[in-house]
C-alpha cells in the first residue's frame, strides 16, 4: 500500500476526504498532527516538572536542585528504555513507572502515591498549556465522526493512554474518538509497525478499509503502508517555519538576555482557533501590559518566598487586578506549599490619609504630599484629603495669620513663601496636632476593627503590594498601625517606585519597585512614568473608590463599615464609563497573564533575565508609541481624589504636560516630538 506526503493541511485534508469515503476506520497521530506544541522541542517541557519536584522536595526539607532532578529523570528513563529494548523492538518507556522510581529516590520515606499523582497532574497541565488543536484537522475529525467512521488516536510516547486522554479531552476532541492508544501501555509502537497489528486484533479492524494520518514519514507513513494501511503524512511548511522562529529566538536567548523575553512572548501568542479578532485595547492588554504586570507578579512571588513571607495583602484598586494575575500565573510555577496566603485589602489614599493622622498627627511630609497635585492650593485641600473639619481648625490657623483659602502651593497665584513658613510652624504646634488626632481617631478605630477582622495582626511579616509610585498608601497605612505592639513587619512591593518624596525606610517598613525603582538607575525602565495613569486605570478594580472607614453601632456593639464613593454623580458616571472603555483591555491583560504563566513555567526565566525585553516594551510603547496606539489605549477619564479643582499658573500647566497629554494632531505632525520628550526625560534622570 502506498503512502503520500503533503506539505499543507488543505492538500492533506482534501486527499484524506477522498480516501475516507472508502474507509471504515481513520486513525490519527496525536502530537504534531492533531495537536501542535507552542515550543519547538518537547523535551523543553521537562525542566518545568523538574523545578516543580524540586520545590516539593524543598517543602519537605529535602534539598534537591532542579538540574539534579532532571539529570536523574533522564538517567532513569534511559535505563527503562534499555530494559524494554531487551524484550521489544521499540525502546519505549512508561511515565508512571520511571516517574515513580524518580520520586522514590528523591523523597525516600516521604514518598506516597498521592505525590506521583500531583506531579503527573502538573506535568500534564504543562503539556496542555503548550498544546493547541489544529483547527482544520478538528473540523475534519468532526466530519468523520458525523459520517460514522471509527476514529482512533495512536501515539508513540511515554505517556500511557489514560494520560493522553486527558490531553485529548482538554483539546475538546475526546468525544469524537473511539479509543486513544499509546505505546507506553504495551511497548508496541508504530515505529516498528507492531502497533498496527495490535489495534487490528484488539478492535477487529480491516487494513484495507483503514486510513492513517500522521507527521512522521517512517512511523506514520512507511510502517503503516507496509501492513497495508493507506497513509497520509503531513509535512506542514508553515508549521515548520513557525517552529524555526521559536527555535531561533530560544537559541539566541542562551547568550543574549534580550531574547529571553522575546521567546517568552512568542510562546504567549495565540495559534490556530485561538487567533481571533480583537479590538486594539485587548491587543495592547495582551501584548504589552500582560508581560509587564505578569513579570512584576512573578518577581513578587520569588521575593516573598526568598523572605519567608506568609501573607500578601494586595492594596488599593490596582491590587484587585494584581491578585487576579497572581492567581493565574503562580499555580503554573509553584506548588501551593511554596506560596503565601493572599488577600485583597480595601484601602485607598483617601481612606488612609485621615486614619494615618490619628496617632502621628499631620506630619510636614504628608502635608507636602497633599500639595503635589497641581490642583491643590490651600488648607481646604489639606482638610479634604485628610478628612478634617476646616471650621473647627480655623482658630489654629488665625494664630499664625493664615486662612483656609491662603495659597500654600507655589504653583498658584497669590502664593507667598512667608505663608508656607507660617504653615510649617502650625504643623509644629502641639495644640493643633492634638486637634488633628482627635478628629481622626474614629476613622482609625474603624480601620483597626477592619484589620482585626481580616487577621492582619496575626502575622509577623506581611507583603503590601501596590502599583506605586511614591509609596503613599503604605506610608499612610503604616502611620495608622505603627502604634500597635503587634504590628507586623511591612515589606512593600510596588510596580514602580518613583520616590518623588523620600520614603521613611526602616528594617520593619520599606518599599521596593520591582519593574522600576528610582534608587536603581535605569533609563529604559523609567519610561513607565510617561503615563502612570494608564497603568492605574488598566489595573483598576470594578468597584468604586474607597473613601474611608466608619464606626457603626450594631445592636449595641461597635462595628465598622467601608465607605465607598457614590456612583450616581458626574464623577461616578465618568468612572463607570472608563471601566467600560478598558473592559476589553483588562480582558486581554488577564488572558495574556494566563499565557505568560505557561510560558514562564516552561522557560524558567526570572524577572532579571526578562528585564531587557520588558524595558524594550516600555520604551517602544511609552516613549515612542505610534499616534494610533496612544489614541486607542489612552484613558477617557482618570479619577484622582487627591487632585483639587484649582487651576495652577499657566506656566506650571505647560511644565506638567507630557507626551501622552498631547493632542493627536501634535503627536502626528510635530517632528521630533517623541525624541524631545525622551531627551528631556534623560536629562531629568541624570539630574536625580
Amino acid at each position: 500500500m502506498k503512502w503520500t506526503t503533503h506539505y499543507s493541511l488543505p492538500s492533506l485534508i482534501s486527499r484524506g476526504r477522498e480516501l475516507a469515503t472508502g474507509c471504515e476506520t481513520v486513525s490519527f497521530d496525536l502530537f504534531d498532527t492533531l495537536l501542535i506544541r507552542r515550543i519547538h522541542d518537547p523535551d523543553l517541557l521537562k525542566p518545568a516538572t523538574a523545578r516543580y519536584i524540586s520545590f516539593l522536595a524543598d517543602s519537605c526539607g529535602i534539598q534537591f536542585p532542579w538540574p539534579r532532578v532532571q539529570k536523574l529523570r533522564d538517567s532513569i528513563e534511559q535505563r527503562h528504555r534499555q530494559e524494554t529494548g531487551r524484550q521489544y523492538e521499540d525502546y519505549e518507556a512508561c511515565y508512571p513507572r520511571f516517574m515513580e522510581e524518580l520520586l522514590q529516590q528523591i523523597f525516600a520515606a516521604q514518598y506516597d502515591k498521592q505525590l506521583l499523582e500531583r506531579v503527573t497532574q502538573y506535568e500534564l497541565g504543562v503539556e496542555n498549556s503548550m498544546l493547541v488543536p489544529r483547527e482544520e484537522l478538528v473540523q475534519w475529525l468532526q466530519e468523520l465522526h458525523g459520517q460514522g467512521k471509527r476514529i482512533f488516536i495512536v501515539s508513540d510516547i511515554y505517556l500511557p493512554a489514560d494520560h493522553l486522554e486527558k490531553l485529548v479531552e482538554h483539546a475538546g476532541i475526546l468525544s469524537l474518538v473511539e479509543q486513544v492508544v499509546s505505546s507506553a501501555d504495551t511497548f508496541l509502537a508504530k515505529a516498528s509497525a507492531k502497533a498496527y497489528p495490535l489495534l487490528k486484533e484488539q478492535f477487529g479492524l480491516d487494513y484495507s478499509s483503514w486510513l492513517h494520518v500522521g507527521d512522521n514519514p517512517h512511523s506514520d507513513g512507511l510502517k503503516a503502508a507496509e501492513v497495508g494501511i493507506r497513509a497520509l503524512v503531513l509535512r506542514d511548511g508553515r508549521e515548520k517555519w513557525r517552529k524555526a522562529i521559536v527555535k531561533r529566538y530560544f537559541n539566541y536567548s542562551g547568550g543574549r538576555p534580550f531574547w529571553k523575553g522575546r521567546v517568552l512572548q512568542q510562546l504567549m501568542l495565540p495559534l490556530e482557533a485561538e487567533n481571533t479578532d480583537h479590538d486594539a485595547r485587548y491587543v495592547a492588554g495582551y501584548t504589552f501590559l500582560a508581560p509587564v504586570i505578569s513579570g512584576f507578579v512573578q518577581h513578587l512571588a520569588e521575593e516573598v518566598q526568598r523572605l519567608g513571607i506568609q501573607k500578601i495583602f494586595f492594596l488599593s484598586r490596582e491590587g484587585w487586578l494584581f491578585k487576579q494575575v497572581w492567581e493565574k500565573i503562580t499555580p503554573q510555577l509553584y506548588p501551593p506549599e511554596k506560596l503565601p496566603a493572599i488577600e485583597y485589602l480595601y484601602v485607598s489614599r483617601m481612606a488612609l490619609a485621615g486614619a494615618g493622622c490619628a496617632y502621628a498627627g499631620l506630619t510636614r511630609t504628608n502635608a507636602d504630599i497633599a500639595f503635589l497635585p497641581a490642583g491643590n492650593r490651600d488648607f481646604r485641600d489639606v482638610c479634604r484629603i485628610f478628612s478634617l473639619d476646616v471650621e473647627s481648625l480655623k482658630s489654629h490657623l488665625l494664630r499664625y495669620e493664615l486662612h483656609p483659602d491662603t495659597p500654600l502651593s507655589p504653583l498658584h497665584d497669590g502664593y507667598r513663601p512667608a505663608d508656607r513658613l507660617a504653615f510649617n510652624e502650625l504643623l509644629a504646634d502641639e495644640d493643633f496636632q492634638e486637634s488633628i488626632r482627635q478628629q481622626c481617631r474614629p476613622q482609625n478605630d474603624a480601620l483597626q476593627r477592619y484589620l482585626e477582622d481580616i487577621g492582619f495582626y496575626d502575622h509577623g511579616d506581611v507583603a503590601l503590594v501596590d502599583i506605586g509610585w511614591l509609596g503613599t498608601i503604605q506610608r499612610f497605612f503604616v502611620d495608622a498601625v505603627r502604634h500597635r505592639p503587634d504590628v507586623p513587619r511591612c515589606h512593600g512591593f510596588l510596580l514602580a517606585a518613583t520616590r518623588g518624596i523620600q520614603y521613611p525606610t526602616t528594617p520593619d517598613n520599606y518599599v521596593r519597585g520591582l519593574i522600576y525603582d528610582r534608587h536603581c538607575f535605569e533609563m529604559a525602565g523609567s519610561t513607565i512614568q510617561y503615563c502612570r495613569d494608564l497603568f492605574e486605570e488598566a489595573c483598576r478594580a470594578p468597584h468604586p473608590t474607597l473613601n474611608g472607614y466608619r464606626l457603626t453601632d450594631q445592636g449595641g456593639k461597635s462595628g465598622y463599615e467601608l465607605v465607598f464613593r457614590q456612583t450616581d454623580d458626574e464623577t461616578g458616571r465618568a468612572e463607570q464609563e472608563q471601566d467600560r472603555h478598558y473592559k476589553s483591555l483588562q480582558r486581554g491583560l488577564l488572558d495574556g497573564a494566563q499565557r505568560y504563566g505557561a510560558a514562564a513555567a516552561v522557560l524558567g526565566f526570572s524577572l532579571a533575565e526578562l528585564k531587557p525585553w520588558l524595558n524594550y516594551l516600555l520604551v517602544s510603547r511609552m516613549a515612542f508609541p505610534r499616534t494610533v496606539e496612544i489614541e486607542e489605549i489612552r484613558f477617557k477619564h482618570h479619577l484622582d481624589d487627591f487632585q483639587g479643582k484649582h487651576a495652577p499658573k499657566e506656566a506650571c500647566r505647560k511644565m506638567q504636560q507630557h507626551l501622552w497629554d498631547r493632542s493627536a494632531a501634535a503627536l502626528r505632525w510635530l517632528p521630533g516630538l517623541r525624541l524631545r520628550y525622551f531627551i528631556s526625560e534623560i536629562r531629568a534622570r541624570l539630574r536625580e
